[in-house]
C-alpha cells in the first residue's frame, strides 16, 4: 500500500475511537439517551474489513454499529445528531445509537435484536444473485448471536443456494449470557459452526488491522466470484461494558490490561513509525483534524432541530 492508505486507515480507526468517547461525554451530560453500545477496542475490525469493499456493495450490522459506519464513510455531522435524537440525523432522529442507516451508501442498518440482521443479509445477498450483479453483502454480528436459530438457519440457506454473503463474527468473548471462560473452555471455534454448512471459514486477530483487511480480501475475492458464502471469525475485546449502563465488574482487571496491551490505535500507530511509513507529524495533524471534526460534529447535532411531531407517522425518506 502507499503511505496515504497507511494513514487513511489510521485516520479511520483514531476517528472511530475519538467519536466513541465524544459519545460517552454526551450521554453522561444527558444530550444523548437511550442505549448506548461503545465500539473501543473493536476498531480494527470495522476499518479493515469495510475498507476493501466496493460501493455497490451491502453491508448489515448489529446495535453496536457506530464504527462500520464511520468505516462506511456516513457523516459524522449526520451520525451525532441521530445519536442526539435530533432531525438532521442520519435516521431523522427516531433510530438513535442502535438504528443508524445510510440507503445511499448501501448501509442498511444496525439492528437492536440479537441476530435479527442476519437473514435481513441473505435477503441482500439474493437479491445481487438474482439481478446477475457481482456485488456482495456483508452481515456483523456478536458471539451471542450464535445461539439464534436465524443464525443457522441463515448459513443454510446460504449454502444451499450459494449466496455471495460473508458472514463477519466479531468474537469479543462477552456475548450475551456468556463468559470467556466458558468459550475457551468448550475449545472450539466458531468456525466450526460454519463448517458444518460447508461453509470455508478463517480466524483472525481482530486487533490488527492489516491482518483484518488482508483476510477480508482473500475472502472477498472468493464470494465474488460466485462460490457461496465464507465466513471470518475476528477474535477481538471491547474496552467498554456491554453498554453504558453495564460498569463490566464481572471482567477482571489482569483480563482487561492484557486486551489493551494489544490496542488495535496503539499498535498501529507504533508499527507505522517503527516502518518509516509515517512521521509524528502526520500523527499529530491526523489527530488534530479528527478532533476539529468531531467538534463540528457535536456543534452540529446540538444545533440541529428536533423532530417534528407531525413526522411521527411519515416516512422520513419521502
Amino acid at each position: 500500500m502507499e503511505k496515504k492508505e497507511y494513514l487513511d486507515l489510521y485516520r479511520k480507526m483514531y476517528l472511530i475511537r475519538r467519536f466513541e468517547e465524544s459519545c460517552g461525554e454526551n450521554y453522561s451530560k444527558g444530550f444523548i439517551r437511550g442505549f448506548l453500545h461503545l465500539y473501543i477496542g473493536e476498531e480494527a475490525i470495522a476499518v479493515g474489513s469495510i475498507t476493501p469493499l466496493r460501493e455497490d456493495d451491502f453491508i448489515v450490522t448489529h446495535y453496536r454499529d457506530h464504527g462500520h459506519a464511520i468505516a462506511r464513510g456516513l457523516e459524522t455531522g449526520p451520525l451525532m445528531a441521530e445519536l442526539f435524537g435530533k432531525k438532521t440525523g442520519v435516521s431523522g432522529g427516531k433510530g438513535g445509537s442502535m438504528h443508524l442507516f445510510d440507503a445511499g451508501k448501501n448501509f442498511m442498518g444496525g439492528h437492536a435484536i440479537v441476530g435479527a440482521q442476519i437473514p435481513l443479509a441473505a435477503g441482500f445477498a439474493l437479491a445481487s444473485q438474482y439481478q446477475n450483479k457481482d456485488s456482495i453483502t456483508v452481515v456483523y454480528f456478536g458471539d451471542g448471536a450464535t445461539n439464534q436459530g436465524t443464525f443457522h438457519e441463515t448459513m443454510n440457506l446460504a449454502s444451499v443456494w450459494k449466496l455471495p454473503i460473508l458472514f463477519f463474527l466479531e468474537n469479543n468473548f462477552y456475548g450475551m449470557g456468556t463468559s470467556v471462560e466458558r468459550i475457551r473452555n468448550n475449545g472450539k471455534s466458531f468456525g466450526n459452526l460454519a463448517e458444518n454448512y460447508s461453509i470455508p471459514s478463517t480466524i483472525v486477530d481482530g486487533m490488527d488491522v492489516l491482518a483484518v483487511k488482508e483476510v477480508t480480501e482473500e475472502s472477498i475475492k472468493k464470494v465474488r466470484s460466485g462460490s457461496g458464502p465464507a465466513f471470518i471469525e475476528a477474535t477481538t475485546f471491547r474496552f467498554q461494558g456491554h453498554s453504558m449502563a453495564d460498569p463490566a465488574k464481572y471482567r477482571a482487571e489482569k483480563e482487561l490490561e492484557e486486551w489493551k496491551k494489544k490496542d488495535p490505535l496503539i499498535n498501529f500507530n507504533n508499527y507505522l513509525i517503527k516502518e518509516g511509513i509515517a512521521a509524528d507529524i502526520d500523527i499529530e495533524k491526523i489527530s488534530k483534524s479528527v478532533d476539529d471534526e468531531l467538534e463540528e460534529a457535536v456543534k452540529f447535532a446540538t444545533e440541529s432541530p428536533e423532530p417534528d411531531l407531525n413526522d411521527i407517522n411519515n416516512d422520513i425518506y419521502a
